[in-house]
């Protein structure tokens, strides 16, 4: 009996979602499987080894410049002027020559569909005066993100420099900024969905590096690189019935198995996983000596849950109030908590807080309540 009540406490203390378990043959030095969403790990290999990113680097570039023009530092229609520097960068680019302009959305796109590093670069300078201003700015937001494996050089991922030699990161960190682009910034997908396109009024054709993006269904993005030193690299997402996913692989032998191994990781999430969002539940819950009768309670955000796809028809909630509470209650107090199951087991904890603030009687409002009540009483 003894030995059967341990084994019980052992299954209780279980995680609801065994992650990073399966077995794949992921030819690659490094991998990475998350939930958007959520910030899952559904699969890891050697996710923390700091490694040469080549051009996946972009993803903090697009990241950076995405922020700007949502809390409208930037436009999409402003002039961007490529600089000496910017048209001398060699690689992928779109062969900018000095003093040449083009909008921020022409530069995004080319950026995000033929990796440009020229475009990177004249960006970069647009928003920061200067590519090492703007690396500054990369390694400071890596840290906000708690990307601690990753020391950025350069916008582009070049390394063909001895400096450029330190700038290294990790799948795992990769994943980091792939779904912060990827869950606050969704426009970025007008241009990282992009298959073939043109910049400079239809003169000059791109074609994704990303072949994903013909040939998976619900690809989203979202970039790729190479260099001789980083191998084939890749940050691939996808969405499909309101989950979003995003693989990653460093160090692949070639462009194929890049591609191949972040398919695979891909089909397992989506094969295995669903999300769900909680129903936004309200309910009520009497106050004591509060200008108002009862308080509503709601849940604190709208948190979704990651659930093993075998349990998606078995989800049920239940919402667990205190009995009554005291005024005054401040708005966002907890007043108790929303239960996310699957049969008897919890998969999630939701608080449930006030929706509004709901003040305490004053004497003379007291006694005004109980003065109508006594005329009503008559």
């Amino acid at each position: 009996m003894k030995r059967l009540f341990c084994l019980l406490c052992v299954l209780l203390l279980l995680p609801v979602i065994a992650v990073g378990a399966v077995e794949m043959d992921i030819p690659a030095k490094s991998a990475v499987l998350m939930d958007v969403a959520t910030g899952t790990v559904l699969y890891e290999q050697d996710a923390h080894t700091p490694l040469a990113p080549a051009s996946v680097t972009k993803v903090m570039t697009m990241l950076l410049i995405m922020e700007a023009v949502d809390d409208g530092r930037i436009k999409w229609d402003d002039t961007v002027t490529a600089s000496e520097a910017a048209a001398a960068k060699g690689g992928s680019q779109v062969y900018l020559k000095v003093g040449e302009t083009m909008p921020v959305s022409d530069m995004v796109k080319a950026i995000a569909v033929s990796s440009a590093n020229d475009c990177a670069c004249a960006m970069a300078e647009h928003l920061a005066g200067s590519e090492s201003a703007f690396v500054d700015l990369m390694n400071s937001r890596a840290k906000e993100l708690g990307m601690q494996d990753t020391h950025f050089v350069n916008c582009t991922g070049l390394d063909d420099s001895e400096e450029a030699k330190n700038h290294k990161t990790s799948a795992y960190d990769i994943a980091l900024m792939s779904r912060q682009l990827l869950k606050n910034h969704p426009d970025i997908k007008k241009f990282t969905t992009i298959w073939m396109d043109t910049v400079r009024n239809g003169e000059f054709g791109l074609s994704n590096t990303n072949k994903l993006v013909r040939f998976y269904q619900g690809a989203t993005g979202l970039k790729t690189g190479f260099t001789s030193q980083a191998g084939y690299c890749l940050s691939a997402s996808a969405a499909r019935e309101d989950m979003e996913l995003v693989a990653v692989v460093m160090g692949s032998e070639s462009s194929k198995e890049r591609f191949a191994a972040c398919k695979s990781m891909l089909d397992y999430g989506f094969a295995s996983y669903a999300l769900i969002t909680p129903a936004t539940e309200k309910a009520q819950i009497p106050v004591k000596l509060g200008t108002a009768d009862v308080a509503t309670a709601v849940p604190a955000g709208e948190d979704a849950v990651l659930i093993e796809k075998a349990q998606k028809n078995q989800v049920t909630q239940q919402v667990v109030l205190e009995e009554q509470v005291d005024a005054p209650v401040s708005k966002g107090q907890r007043l108790g908590t929303l239960y996310i199951k699957a049969g008897e087991q919890v998969l999630k904890e939701i608080p449930m807080v006030a929706e509004q603030p709901v003040e305490k009687l004053t004497f003379w409002q007291m006694l005004g309540r109980l003065f109508r009540k006594l005329v009503m009483a008559d």
